[in-house]
Order: structure tokens, then C-alpha cells, then sequence
């Protein structure tokens, strides 16, 4: 008797995801699989980086060097036009902020840096981006950053939800573009259940851990969390984008490299998202972002917007 073909990967051809990030080397340690997935099935991607990242500590000492530091806005943009090949971006967008360094120190107060930035200058750019490249899933920061309140990325969420909205709407700032209708806006988040899931495999393994007590008393979102992505073909994507940013991961950390890939696989082959917004039908809890998105009633919604303007 011949065995049952194998079942297809799903198609994501027409459709199309946007992510928004605060620094050089977020988009490879959030996320970075779920990208891989939907690339490998066809779905076009955007990356949007708020910042240069000119802030970030030189991380790795082989790269410790004076011409580094002294040129690490280029050295950082270049590794994230490295990592976004690996992840599969077809386009990167820099916003063009400066790194806000953070909270309190002297580049948070430097009026080129992304949180000095007058809040509707930014929405503006976000909402032109969002309807030149019209994504159906839009992936941004969460609004409980109780976490890590690093500046740049409260900022994040401050300009996507209003962003999110106003690009829908035909009467905002017609110059911008034609409106788009986002149908689905998510949040990135580590979930608890993935640090338990890690810290169990380091001890199942005889390994330290770098998931300290001060990890566990961060706030738990899990409940919160609506969407999981099933990335374990795509685990290795992560490792090998966040290696290309040579300057701010030390290849040798045990906090992102102390697993083998295909124990930290096992031990949590998923991504996490918390949904934010949904202008579509959706039930809970899902594990494809685009679940629920009919791509003809997507597009005709801006299709409606722009005739009526």
C-alpha cells in the first residue's frame, strides 16, 4: 500500500507582513522565525528599524576596536542589512531616529534621538510606510513593557497604534498615500512559558542557565498571549540573524547560544504574539498571523478607501 503524500506547507503567496523595530538586532531576537515561515511560503516582508542603534554596547570583544565604535551607526546598519537577508526581508526601512540610549542617560536627552522625536512626525512616517507597502499583518511592541522599559521601545507602540489607525483613514493626510486598512495588528512578546521551557532544558542538561531569578520576577504576560507560531524548521534562523550582528552578540554568549539549536528547538519551538488590534473575524488562540484574512476583502477595503477620496 503507498503511504499518504506528505501534507503541503501552507501558501502565503499575496500576502503580506510588516514588522516595526526599535534597534538593529531586534528583529532577529523577535520574531525572527516567524518571518522565515511566512517568507518560505511566499508572503512578502518589510522591516522597519526606528533607529541606528548608535547607543549599543560593543558586546562582542573581538570587535572591540577604535574604528568600530568610531563608525557603529554604519558597522550596526550594515549587520542588520546581513541579518534581514538571513531572516528573509525583502525590504528594510530605517525611520532615521537616533538611538534614545536609555532612560536618563545624556543621549536620551538628544534632540535627534528617536524619543525626542515629536510623537506625530513619527506616526506620520509610520502611517506613509504602512500605506505605501500595504501589509494585511502589522507586528509592533506590546503596551506593557514593564519588562524592559527601554525608551525606544515604548516608543514603538506610542507611534503603531495610532499609526495603525490613521492609515485607514481616507480623510488623515491624503498626501501620505491612499489609506490602508491594516487587518491585523499583534504584539511581540517572550513568553514565561518559554523561559521555563529553556531554563528546565539547561538543567535537563547539566548546563547553567542565564535565566536568573530577576528573569521570573518580571511580569507574566502569558495569559495574554493569543497567537503561537509553530517555527521549529525555521528555529535556526534566529541564531544565525542574530550572529550577523557581530558587534552587539557575542558569539560565544551562553544567554542566546549556551543551548544546542535543536535541544532549544525541542524545548520550545515557538514564537509569541499577544493580539492588538483586528479588523477581521478572529478566534483564539491562533497559530498562523494571517488566519482569518480573505485577501480579496482585505484589499477591497482600501480599494473602497481610496475611491473615496
Amino acid at each position: 500500500m503507498s503511504s499518504a503524500p506528505e501534507p503541503s506547507a501552507p501558501s502565503y503567496e499575496g500576502y503580506r507582513i510588516l514588522t516595526l523595530h526599535a534597534h538593529p538586532d531586534d528583529e532577529s531576537s523577535k520574531g525572527a522565525a516567524s518571518i522565515a515561515k511566512y517568507k518560505a511560503g511566499g508572503a512578502t516582508t518589510v522591516l522597519v528599524c526606528a533607529t541606528g542603534g548608535e547607543e549599543g554596547d560593543i558586546l562582542n570583544p573581538a570587535l572591540d576596536r577604535d574604528e568600530v565604535r568610531d563608525n557603529l551607526k554604519l558597522v550596526r546598519e550594515a549587520e542588520l542589512a546581513d541579518a534581514a537577508k538571513i531572516i528573509g526581508y525583502d525590504t528594510v526601512i530605517m525611520l532615521g531616529y537616533r538611538d534614545s540610549g536609555m532612560e536618563d542617560s545624556e543621549a536620551n536627552k538628544n534632540p535627534e534621538c528617536f524619543w525626542q522625536a515629536p510623537v506625530d512626525e513619527a506616526v506620520d512616517k509610520l502611517v506613509e510606510i504602512l500605506r505605501i507597502h500595504r501589509p494585511h499583518v502589522f507586528v509592533t511592541y506590546s503596551d506593557d513593557q514593564q519588562g524592559y522599559r527601554h525608551p525606544d521601545h515604548l516608543r514603538v507602540h506610542d507611534i503603531s497604534v495610532p499609526a495603525f489607525e490613521l492609515a485607514a483613514d481616507a480623510s488623515y493626510r491624503p498626501d501620505l498615500g491612499p489609506a490602508w486598512s491594516v487587518s491585523k495588528m499583534y504584539y511581540t512578546t517572550w513568553a514565561r512559558s518559554r523561559l521555563v521551557a529553556l531554563h528546565e532544558k539547561y538543567a535537563e542538561l547539566g548546563l547553567e542557565s542565564p535565566y536568573t531569578e530577576d528573569w521570573f520576577k518580571r511580569p507574566d504576560q502569558d495569559h495574554r498571549v493569543t497567537t503561537r507560531i509553530e517555527i521549529g524548521d525555521y528555529f535556526h534562523v534566529r541564531g544565525a540573524a542574530l550572529k550577523a550582528h557581530a558587534t552587539q552578540v557575542d558569539p560565544e554568549s551562553p544567554f542566546w547560544f549556551g543551548l544546542p539549536d535543536d535541544a532549544a528547538r525541542d524545548a520550545y519551538p515557538y514564537d509569541d504574539y499577544i493580539m492588538g488590534r483586528a479588523l477581521v473575524p478572529i478566534e483564539t488562540p491562533e497559530t498562523d498571523m494571517f488566519a482569518g484574512i480573505v485577501l480579496g476583502e482585505a484589499d477591497a477595503i482600501v480599494l473602497t478607501d481610496s475611491a473615496s477620496e
